[in-house]
């Protein structure tokens, strides 16, 4: 095996294993709620979760490979890498994406360790920023487009950051109010199985449009890498097992269960009844699916975060933790810039070692990195037999051995 086709084949292992923790990290936004509120057992919700995410990975046949290209400028505007870059085989632009991937791993395991709610997405932008800045300089990434549209970092990315959450929160605070006025005196037996019916179908949703948009990504950076190796030379379409290898990726990682950011978004900021559940959801889908009609993308964490958020408000007298969501709103922060030393920083190492040792080296290191977080997360392990305790933050004691294996932690 060549050093092209090394570096080819990490790149893909590497790209899988973000969608693998982009499933896991994710599985909250829609299904956190209904484990809270007892609509779905753990294990059904999110077996439930990966189903729906596997069949959304296949609804786009159409995949954008300017995935990349809305925050950094690593292609052309008809989608094939920039020439600059695969002149030489590709190994620069592959170590580019490999950092940037690594970038994004790490910090979806980091903030998993601590139960933080974040945008794989924003860790993807941001891992790709900090690996272009080190290997093209700040000329390389796309901060404001042709500034006749909004686009690029800010257009693409900060903006919708910024003003999702609120607009979600907004949703489903007013959704919230008007529930609870309606059911205004009408025994809680009567509503509560119809409430959480409901948690199911929105819920479910929200799933089908995560897969959608989440396994698109790493359908695209893979078919980024085809083109830049020369193993694929169609820029309007992907290989089909690339969307199925994708797809069983983000679906497989949705099904071990992100249960420490379910545990967080389900009991850490609001104490969620039915009806507060299924205003979230639909909130939440009522956003997703308007902001892609409108051509945003969003970040689905700061969504559905956002709407649990809002039901907390337009529900009298409920209780909202302020100091889990500014935990939650920190995290948010630190994304982008986060990522980015940490792809910067890949990058480096990969270049100092070369082409042939830079990429596994990068490799390296990422499973060393992740092998360390895995094993600190034992220390307090987090599945279906405990998501929902009574919220004191994260167990702090290790479950019996018996129960240990429900999951991802």
């Amino acid at each position: 095996m060549n050093a092209e086709t090394l570096a080819l084949v990490i790149v893909v292992v590497t790209a899988l294993g973000f969608d693998f923790t982009n499933g896991f990290h994710d599985t909250g936004n829609a299904m956190a709620t209904s484990i809270a509120t007892g609509a779905l057992k753990p294990k059904l919700a999110v077996a439930l979760s990966a189903v729906l995410n596997l069949l959304g990975a296949f609804l786009s046949v159409a995949v954008a490979l300017t995935v990349t290209n809305a925050v950094v400028h690593v292609q052309q505007s008809d989608g094939t890498p920039d020439p600059a870059l695969v002149s030489d085989g590709g190994d620069k632009l592959m170590m580019i994406v490999l950092a940037g991937l690594v970038g994004a791993i790490i910090w979806n395991l980091l903030t998993w360790l601590f139960g933080l709610p974040s945008s794989s997405s924003h860790a993807l932008f941001g891992g790709l920023i900090g690996s272009t800045i080190a290997s093209l300089g700040w000329d390389g990434v796309n901060w404001v487009g042709d500034g006749t549209k909004l686009d690029g970092v800010v257009g693409k990315v900060i903006l919708p950051a910024v003003l999702s959450p609120i607009v979600a929160a907004f949703v489903a605070a007013i959704g919230t109010w008007l529930v609870y006025r309606i059911v205004v005196g009408v025994a809680a037996r009567f509503t509560s199985n119809g409430f959480r019916w409901g948690q199911v179908g929105t819920a479910s949703l929200v799933s089908l449009a995560h897969g959608t948009g989440d396994a698109q990504k790493t359908m695209g950076v893979i078919t980024l890498a085809l083109i830049a190796s020369g193993h694929w030379s169609h820029t309007d379409s992907i290989p089909f097992w690339v969307k199925l290898v994708c797809a069983l990726a983000i679906a497989l990682g949705t099904y071990l269960g992100g249960w420490r950011v379910i545990r967080t978004l389900g009991k850490g900021l609001v104490e969620i009844e039915s009806p507060q559940g299924m205003s979230a959801e639909a909130s939440s889908a009522a956003v997703i699916l308007a902001s892609s009609h409108l051509g945003f993308a969003l970040s689905t964490t700061h969504v559905a975060t956002g709407s649990i958020l809002g039901t907390g408000l337009g529900k009298p007298g409920a209780e909202v933790r302020w100091g889990v969501a500014g935990r939650m709103v920190a995290g948010w922060l630190l994304t982008l810039p986060a990522a980015a030393v940490v792809g910067g920083f890949m990058w480096a190492i990969g270049h100092v070692c070369g082409e042939t040792g830079g990429p596994i080296v990068v490799f390296v290191v990422l499973l060393a990195l992740s092998g360390y977080i895995y094993l600190r997360s034992r220390r307090n392990a987090v599945g279906a037999h405990n998501v929902n305790d009574d919220w004191e933050g994260m167990p702090t004691t290790a479950p019996q051995p018996e129960l240990a294996t429900g999951g991802v932690a």
